[in-house]
């Protein structure tokens, strides 16, 4: 059996063991819906307050909010198993049984927890996408729907990989839950905004070492069709989003270096 259907049937399995609790499911996403409802709040609230800032207004902001929610809704849905492999796997010492099946392992614990309930992030990222649509008068061409799913692609795979680099730090610390934060919620907090909003060397941090601005702010630029006040060329939007892909793999990368330190805990 290939990869994508043993995948899949992972995937259906966690699904189906959810959906035995429909009430259950349907309260954590309507959870996960109104929980992040309060960041569109707050970010309607300082528009409202003070107009545009620095140049954007609330409809191109509300574009970077949308995608970036999406990604990572996507993301955390399909990395839950490396976000709780310290606790659920290393210190149970469940881990030997997820080695010992003839399975990829990245795919079992992607496969894992496939949790429903971040679907309501993902409705309200494509909620927040549509206001976008008609405050920013967005023209979805087919060259703008195509930076967008490719963008969409680019930062599931980054979010994704920042969630493997958690799981490869339960190799050295299983507490290692509030230090991956500041990379996964504090990533998505940083992306929602444009980067010319922020300090030159948190420009490069965004850019170079976590290129979250590869994903979401060069796309939405050349989705808006706006000049970057930072001197970009309008091209890049339509290529950064491989820095996600990029970073994907270099946190495989590390990943299989980190299982060459796991030793079984015998039992």
């Amino acid at each position: 059996m290939g990869a994508l259907p043993i995948f899949f049937r992972l995937v259906g399995a966690s699904v189906g063991g959810q959906a035995r609790y429909p009430a259950s499911a349907l309260l954590l996403t309507l959870g996960q819906f109104l929980g992040s409802g309060i960041e569109v709040v707050a970010v309607w609230a300082l528009f409202h307050r003070f107009g545009e800032v620095q140049g954007w207004g609330i409809g191109e902001v509300a574009l970077f909010y949308g995608l970036v929610n999406c990604m990572f809704a996507i993301a955390d849905a399909l990395g839950r198993g490396f976000d709780v492999l310290g606790t659920e796997f290393l210190r149970t010492g469940a881990f030997d049984r997820l080695l010992l099946r003839p399975r990829p392992l990245a795919l079992q614990l992607m496969g894992h927890d496939f949790r429903i309930s971040r679907m309501g992030r993902l409705l309200q990222g494509v909620g927040v996408l549509v206001f976008a649509t008609y405050q920013a008068h967005i023209a979805w061409t087919p060259a703008t729907v195509a930076v967008a799913l490719f963008a969409l692609a680019g930062g599931i795979a980054l979010f994704l990989g920042i969630l493997v680099l958690q799981g490869t730090l339960a190799f050295w610390t299983v507490e290692s839950l509030e230090i991956a934060n500041v990379l996964t919620y504090g990533g998505v907090q940083a992306a929602q905004y444009p980067l010319a909003l922020y300090a030159n060397w948190f420009r490069r941090v965004l850019t170079f070492a976590v290129p979250l601005a590869c994903v979401a702010y060069y796309p939405a630029l050349a989705i808006l069709g706006k000049t970057d006040p930072l001197g970009a060329p309008g091209w890049v939007g339509m290529v950064s989003p491989l820095a996600g892909f990029v970073f994907l793999a270099a946190a495989f990368g590390v990943w299989r270096l980190g299982l060459r330190r796991y030793a079984s805990t015998g039992s």
